[in-house]
């Protein structure tokens, strides 16, 4: 399927221009003998158009920062563990060796964007992701993955154009299952590359307060549902949005099919938030401000959440703030409590 791509999708570094994400990366003493190998970055052309410029889809911001929050506030990653931080960098050094091999193949770009993704410097990844954009127009993944970081750096709009794109491109396409950057227990991935563009286009329309134009990417989500973990993934936001919209009885009719049965492999707090809004589930059992793993912050927001559209709105707000004492900017919880705040002004 061929298409007409917006400025904003064809504003990207040229094929094999290796600029911020590039830089950004070779400032660590552990690429120094890939740098050697493969030679110095290529620099910019003084006379290259400003829409070809990576500087273009991710300007640098103050003090380094890779985002600002919808609270006014930079956002910087946070420190992994040492153990965390050694699998990481060889994680990327893996990814960058595959891409210089062959760095017009889509696969390569794809998991250099999302291991450099996975340490929080997600502004490099938008550009390398932007690059696959560049020399792969109609290959939705890109699309799917930048939306993604377009959401942690709160760029909710430019989120949407990609994401709406992605799902255009993918309309009537099979299944493709996405592998898992980080496999669960089981290792059995539990997404596809259709529910992935769906959840996070919803979620980018949920995030900036427009429940109404998240519902349609809601039942997108689940017309393509064949497990346990999709459809508590759907459910729990599908539910919430409802919900804000004083829908109640389509928000039980989406608890329906939810069981405490349900073999889900990984959104264990997905499916624990849905048990809850059932009445299985005590709130306060769930309430964990401490939490700093995305889960933990996906259920504390659902609490929060909770107690919101229950009319219990100060001790929303209250917990909305508790959550935000934390460091996991980046969890969708987090995001999700933040916006709330910006919202009801600061």
């Amino acid at each position: 399927m061929r298409h007409t791509p917006s400025p904003a999708q064809t504003a990207s570094p040229a094929p094999r221009l290796r600029h911020a994400w590039w830089e950004a990366i070779a400032t660590t003493a552990l690429f120094a003998s890939l740098l050697s190998t493969c030679g110095p970055a290529d620099s910019d052309s003084s006379d290259a158009p400003a829409t070809q410029s990576p500087g273009t889809i991710t300007p640098a911001l103050p003090g380094g920062a890779e985002a600002i929050s919808l609270l006014g506030t930079p956002l910087h990653p946070t420190p992994p563990p040492p153990d965390v931080a050694a699998q990481r960098e060889a994680d990327i050094a893996a990814a960058l060796a595959d891409y210089e091999a062959d760095p017009d193949d889509a696969d390569a770009i794809i998991w250099l964007g999302r291991r450099i993704g996975y340490t929080g410097r997600y502004r490099d990844a938008i550009e390398v992701f932007s690059e696959g954009i560049f020399k792969h127009i109609d290959d939705a993944r890109m699309y799917r993955h930048r939306g993604h970081r377009w959401i942690s750096v709160r760029r909710f709009d430019r989120a949407i154009e990609d994401l709406s794109h992605a799902a255009t491109l993918v309309e009537g396409e099979p299944e493709e299952v996405e592998p898992d950057g980080q496999p669960n227990e089981r290792g059995i991935p539990t997404s596809t590359l259709q529910s992935n563009i769906h959840y996070h286009l919803a979620l980018a329309h949920y995030l900036k307060g427009d429940f109404e134009a998240a519902l349609k990417s809601y039942e997108d989500y689940f017309a393509v549902t064949t497990n346990p973990d999709q459809l508590v993934a759907i459910s729990h936001w599908w539910y919430m949005a409802l919900r804000r919209l004083g829908r109640d009885e389509e928000a039980a009719a989406v608890l329906e099919p939810v069981t405490a049965e349900l073999d889900v492999i990984e959104n264990t707090s997905y499916h624990r938030l849905l048990l809850m809004y059932k009445g299985e589930i005590e709130a306060d059992e769930l309430w964990d401000p401490e939490s700093e793993d995305p889960a933990g912050v996906a259920i504390a927001y659902g609490v929060a959440n909770w107690h919101f559209y229950n009319g219990r709105a100060e001790q929303a707000e209250e917990m909305f703030r508790r959550i935000l004492e934390g460091s996991g900017w980046a969890g969708f919880g987090y995001i999700a409590a933040e916006a709330e705040i910006a919202r009801l002004g600061g």
